[in-house]
């Protein structure tokens, strides 16, 4: 025998599971449905390691857990739960538990775990946070799927340390949302967190804008402006598009996370630099290597851990869940109380969401502000889902047809194709959002991705572009001239 296992669950099939291959695997198992048994077999000496769930009938397992360490830190305890929320996994690290595993999990995965934390040294840990009960819904990570399970894990395992991240993911998959969660609920929570995307900044101002800049450093600089660094001095500084750095910039920042410190442009006196960078980017960093787009020393110092955030395609499970929390935020931002009905819910998740959880909520807040029906049904959600009506390519334009005559004709078309219904409403809007999206999308490549001069070429406040740019899910690529 290589060991004694406790077991503490209610569910009578998941305790007869759990000591069945846990004997298979030659270890003791003493299995009970209430914590008050659990804690007094600990507190008496016995077992070499605990398996507990979260909900019992006497006690919550979190809170019991912060006793049972009490008693005997040295104590590996593993925490299983169906409340699969990032809270739960972050309340479960913190109180001291050696893993934490989701419901349903592997029981391999569970075996393998068992035995290293058997055969390692004991980690002590020391509880770190004090998190509410109501803070799980202020959390904005939603999804009990497989792939949100892991992150959570990683996530929890991550709060009580400075290590820098580098989060990975296509647009619209969360990457702020994660950055957030780990400075909120981290060691640095007490300190700013200060956000800057590199794809929105003009390559000549992106190392004044980390950095700062002294009075006279430039033509422009009437007095000293502080940088991202200084304002997030003992806090969290998330560079976001960070594939976007100019090479200039790559190579100040290098050596500022070599140093821990920087100077200021046109600054002689070196600064001391306190922050935790956490990086993300929707580009294959290792193919910008390989270009020389990306210096490779600078990779490996912010790919400490590396964290892929998946496509909500790979986790159309967790859709029903976002939808919901949409919903809800709607609600208290003043829309009416509205409701998806199941059927709808699956034409939902066998989408492709190219825009990815962004473009779920913005189809959520369409769907409450242009649709009269207390309850969002199959129909609907498939007529907002079909590709809206595009505006005319340029060689279906005849020559002697203006843009006004040639859109009118076309409008007509999906008309003519609808015989006998009106299309939904919303169709003004519809159509705005598809004239704007290949405008905006033209203009900045005609300026290289300069979002600046794409403002002044459309007309319009810096604020604004920026906002619609987000709202239509546009791309921003910056071409090497």
């Amino acid at each position: 025998m290589v060991g004694t296992i406790l077991v503490a669950d209610d569910d009578h099939g998941i305790r007869t599971v759990l000591d069945q291959a846990l004997s298979r695997a030659n270890y003791t198992v003493r299995s009970t449905s209430n914590a008050a048994t659990l804690y007094n077999w600990v507190l008496e000496g016995v077992g070499d390691l605990v398996v507990t769930d979260v909900v019992m009938p006497d006690e919550n397992g979190l809170d019991l857990l912060p006793r049972l360490k009490k008693i005997r830190p040295e104590l590996p305890v593993i925490v299983m739960s169906a409340q699969n929320t990032l809270l739960t996994a972050i309340k479960a690290t913190e109180r001291g538990a050696y893993d934490y595993l989701p419901k349903p999990f592997d029981l391999k995965e569970l075996l393998q775990v068992v035995e290293r934390a058997l055969s390692k040294p004991k980690n002590v840990r020391k509880n770190t946070m004090d998190l509410d009960e109501d803070e799980d819904t202020k959390i904005p990570l939603i999804g009990r799927s497989a792939a949100m399970q892991e992150i959570y894990r990683v996530l929890a395992r991550l709060m009580g340390t400075d290590l820098t991240v580098m989060i990975t993911g296509e647009s619209g998959t969360g990457k702020e949302l994660v950055a957030r969660a780990l400075h909120e609920y981290g060691k640095r929570k007490s300190g700013p967190f200060v956000a800057i995307n590199m794809a929105a900044i003009p390559k000549e101002l992106i190392e004044s804008e980390l950095f700062g800049h002294e009075k006279g450093a430039f033509t422009g600089a009437d007095s000293r402006a502080i940088g991202r660094f200084e304002q997030a001095q003992g806090g969290t500084l998330f560079l976001d598009e960070i594939g976007d750095m100019p090479l200039e910039a790559q190579t100040r920042l290098l050596r500022v996370l070599q140093q821990g410190e920087y100077t200021t442009v046109g600054g002689r006196t070196p600064m001391k630099t306190d922050v935790r960078i956490v990086a993300a980017t929707n580009r294959d960093l290792r193919q910008f290597v390989r270009q020389g787009l990306f210096r490779e020393d600078l990779f490996y110092r912010l790919n400490v851990v590396p964290l892929r955030l998946p496509p909500l395609r790979e986790r159309a499970e967790d859709i029903p869940d976002l939808v919901r929390h949409f919903l809800i935020l709607a609600q208290g931002e003043g829309l009416p109380v509205k409701s998806i009905d199941s059927e709808a819910l699956e034409v939902l998740k066998k989408h492709k969401w190219p825009g990815n959880v962004r473009e779920l909520e913005n189809l959520v807040q369409r769907l409450i502000a242009l649709y009269s029906e207390e309850v969002i049904d199959a129909k609907v959600v498939a007529m907002e889902l079909q590709p809206a009506v595009s505006a005319p390519s340029v060689e279906a334009i005849p020559e002697d047809e203006n843009f006004s005559a040639a859109i009118e004709r076309h409008i007509s078309k999906y008309f003519a194709a609808h015989p006998g219904s009106l299309p939904p409403s919303g169709l003004y809007e519809r159509i705005l959002r598809e004239l704007e999206r290949p405008l905006i999308t033209l203009s900045l490549d005609a300026t290289n991705g300069n979002q600046i001069r794409t403002a002044e070429l459309l007309g319009l406040n810096r604020n604004t572009l920026r906002k619609k740019i987000r709202e239509l899910d546009i791309q921003v690529v910056r071409g090497i001239k």
